[in-house]
This record gives C-alpha cells, structure tokens and sequence, in this order.
C-alpha cells in the first residue's frame, strides 16, 4: 500500500507545471515598477541603491539578464503586459507616444487581458496603482477584467496645476501640492489631488490586504507602482535615507513594499503556489538627470530602442517551485500573459498571441525555443533581436533627437558580447543581417495594425 502512495506522489511530480499547478491553481502577482532602470536594483549592480528584498527575491528565484518590455515608453508597454500583444496590434502606440487626459483612445474592450482570462477561471482579480490604458468607458480596469482597483488613471506628473514652475517635474524637491491627478477606488475618486508621499506605502496596504482577503481563492493581482516615475516622493521613513538621493529613496521604498508582499505570502502559506514577477515597463528615463535612474552598462533609455530603454529587471520568485538562479534565456512581458494562462489553465484567445508560455523555463529550467524579439517605437518596427544578435534598422535617442536615423546596411550587434551596442559587425556578418531580415519580412507580413488609438 505505501509502495502505491509513493508511486502516485511521484507520478503527481512528474507532471508538467501546468498540470500540478491545477490542483490548486497557481495564484500570479505581477509587481510593475515605472521608469525603473536595468541599473538601479542591487542585484543587477547598483552601487548606491539598497534593495535588500529584491535581492533576496533573486537570489531565491530566478534573475533574468536579457528581459524586455514590448515598448520604450509606458502605455505601449502596459498594454503588451496585459494583453501579451505587440501593441501595435491593439492600436495602442503611435506618434503620441503614451496617452496623455486629453486622448480620446485607450485599450480596446475586445482586447482579452489577463485578468480578463484569470477571472473567467475563477480568480480574483485587482489592480493597484498606475493604469495609463485609458480614462473612458471600456477602457477602465474594471471594464479589462479586473474586480477592483485602486491607485491613478495615468502618470503622476500629468494634472499640473496651472504656473507650476518650469523643472519642478524634474527636481529633487518637487512641490507636493504641484499635481492635481485622482486616486480612485473601483473607479470612484477618493482623493484629489493624490497625497503622493504616501503612494507606496497606501498601494502596498492595499495589496497585503488583497492577498490575506483572498488567500482562500486563486487571484491575480496586478501591482503596477507609480514610482520611480518623476516627480519623485517618499513617505517619511525613507525619504533622504538613500545614497541614491530622492530616486534612491523611491527606489528603496518600492523595495520594502516588495519585502511586504514576499513576507504576507509566507505569512499565509500561499508562497509556494504563487508566482511573483518584477519588471519595469520600461528603462530610466535620463533626461531627468540625478532624477532619471541608470541603465547600467546598456545604451540609452527610456524613449529608445537601444537596449537601455526595453531591457529591464525581470524577477520570477515562487521557493519550491522556481530554483534559484540566473537566466540568459530571451523572454518579455507578453510571456507573462501566456504563462499566466497557462497556469490557469485558461483558453487563449484566438487572435495572434506574441507571448510564449514561460513556464517550462521558470520550472524545469529548459530553454527556449528562438524566436524573434522586434523592438518598436511608436508603431514604426526600428530593430530586431535573434538569439545574440540585434539589427538596427533606424535609431533614435529617448528623447531630443527630432528625426531617426536610417541604417542602410542595418547596424548589427552581438549582445552576448557587446550589451552595450558599440561595435558594429553588420561588415562580418551579412548572413546573421538576412536572417533577421527575413523574420522582419515574415513578421510585417501578417501584421494588422489596431485603430489607433492614441489620439
């Protein structure tokens, strides 16, 4: 009879991920920082940011180096998150950029989201903080899936008042009457303008809650934080503690809030079924100079499609089941929409889906298959990634540069080598240029842009 037990346990842990994750379903956090650079956490070598709990996340789960959003600035990129699309297909990039409270577009109601899918799998399902997908009807959090929200429509330095003083957004010491944006509740707001020194801590709190309400259930929560978005705030316990200046103490603050869902998932014995990411929705934004983080040793940021503005951290956590270590592997956030349902064990929908299920990565510690990774600005296709090598068909800086440059021949990179973009090897390798050409070709071939929407 033992014999028989132990046969079936063992059978039972021989299954794939997604099979064991069904019994009970694996709840998802997808923790968002905003501006964050591939630079700025300890793990990945900062020198003068202390991030004690995002350092031990990754040193007991698995570090990503080559982790990428699907766009350089933050709606492009929220909107790949949730909807594991390039955003050019649901219309959600353009010239514009991002949307600004004026825009009359936001993310598409027929767009299938992740919590859309999650919760038509039973799961609760909340976002707190940032949203910056939309302000009307169909666009909301709670029209995307979600049964609750809390946190601001769009980025915390839109709403300035009138006469707020040039370079305020940009200052050590930003006035904090100088934002008129809401807080809001299930769409109703609560709080205006938003008491920004205490963002964090009032997001955190709403999350542990979050989790200890609905341990008993699966849930998907969606923490997407508003810093270390400008203007820059800290509550009281952190601000001017940091080596790092006001950026450091946002950035520490947002590591303490990550040290409080680690601990509340412990604390209700719900870690070793839940998958925890942290990631950035995109590079540091660097025109904002002492305020504007660090890219580490990649080119650029925020705004480009050089590797500092779409490579970013990328943390899976989950003791048990994720073994520790450091990846090289290829992946993003639209992989996240499809791991998560895969978790779930929830339909994807049948439209093209960008992402790849993840999860025999996070798991098994199997590679990927290689696949093309395109890196687009607005909805123009500026670069293209394949295994080590990325070509450059147009160039632009994050910001200041009115009109891109074209390379004809591509330039070509081999990031496993040169992460830093510096020496071009297009003369060398006129294969690798037509293979990547060619997925370029193949790509562009059946794409079918969304409305635009963006306006």
């Amino acid at each position: 009879m033992k014999s028989a037990l132990l046969g079936l346990a063992l059978g039972l842990l021989s299954l794939s991920p997604a099979l064991r994750a069904a019994a009970p379903p694996t709840n998802v956090v997808i923790i968002f920082a905003d501006d964050l650079g591939y630079g700025d956490l300890g793990c990945y070598g900062s020198p003068t940011i202390r991030t004690p709990n995002l350092d031990r996340m990754a040193a007991e789960g698995l570090r990503f180096t080559d982790f990428y959003v699907a766009a350089e600035v933050c709606t492009p990129s929220r909107a790949a998150l949730l909807t594991g699309r390039y955003p050019i297909r649901s219309g959600m990039c353009g010239s514009r950029r991002v949307l600004f409270p004026n825009s009359e577009g936001g993310l598409p109601r027929e767009e299938v989201t992740i919590a859309d899918a999650l919760r038509e799998k039973g799961y609760a399902t909340t976002q707190i903080g940032k949203w910056h997908l939309g302000i009307h009807e169909g666009s909301r959090p709670m029209d995307q899936g979600f049964e609750h929200q809390y946190g601001l429509p769009y980025s915390n330095d839109m709403d300035a008042r009138p006469g707020l003083p040039k370079g305020s957004t940009g200052s050590p010491t930003p006035p904090e009457d100088g934002w008129n944006v809401a807080l809001s509740r299930d769409g109703k707001v609560i709080e205006q303008p938003a008491v920004q020194t205490t963002l964090t801590k009032r997001y955190t709190e709403e999350a542990v809650k979050f989790i200890k309400e609905k341990k008993d259930k699966p849930f998907f929560l969606y923490f997407a934080h508003s810093f270390p978005h400008v203007p820059l705030f800290a509550s009281p316990a952190f601000k001017g503690k940091s080596r790092g200046g006001i950026y450091g103490d946002a950035v520490e603050e947002l590591d303490w809030s990550v040290g409080q869902i680690m601990a509340t998932l412990r604390e209700t014995g719900l870690a070793e079924n839940t998958l925890v990411f942290f990631t950035s929705d995109n590079g540091p934004w660097l025109i904002m100079g002492s305020q504007g983080g660090s890219a580490g040793p990649l080119k650029d940021g925020k705004g480009s499609t050089w590797e500092g503005g779409m490579r970013v951290p990328g943390i899976a956590w989950q003791p048990g089941r994720i073994k520790p270590g450091v990846t090289h592997e290829l992946a993003s956030t639209m992989d996240l929409f499809s791991t998560a349902l895969t978790l779930a064990g929830a339909k994807t929908p049948d439209v093209p889906v960008d992402g790849m299920d993840i999860s025999p990565l996070l798991y098994e510690s199997k590679a990927l298959p290689q696949r093309p990774f395109f890196y687009y600005r607005g909805d123009q296709l500026f670069a293209c990634r394949i295994g080590e090598w990325k070509a450059h068909f147009s160039t632009q800086t994050g910001y200041g540069q009115a009109k891109a440059d074209a390379h004809v021949p591509p330039l070509l990179f081999h990031l496993g080598l040169d992460p830093s973009e510096k020496r071009d090897l297009a003369k060398d390798h006129p294969e690798v240029l037509a293979q990547i050409q060619e997925a370029v070709k193949a790509h562009q071939a059946k794409l079918v842009p969304g409305k635009p929407q963006l306006q």
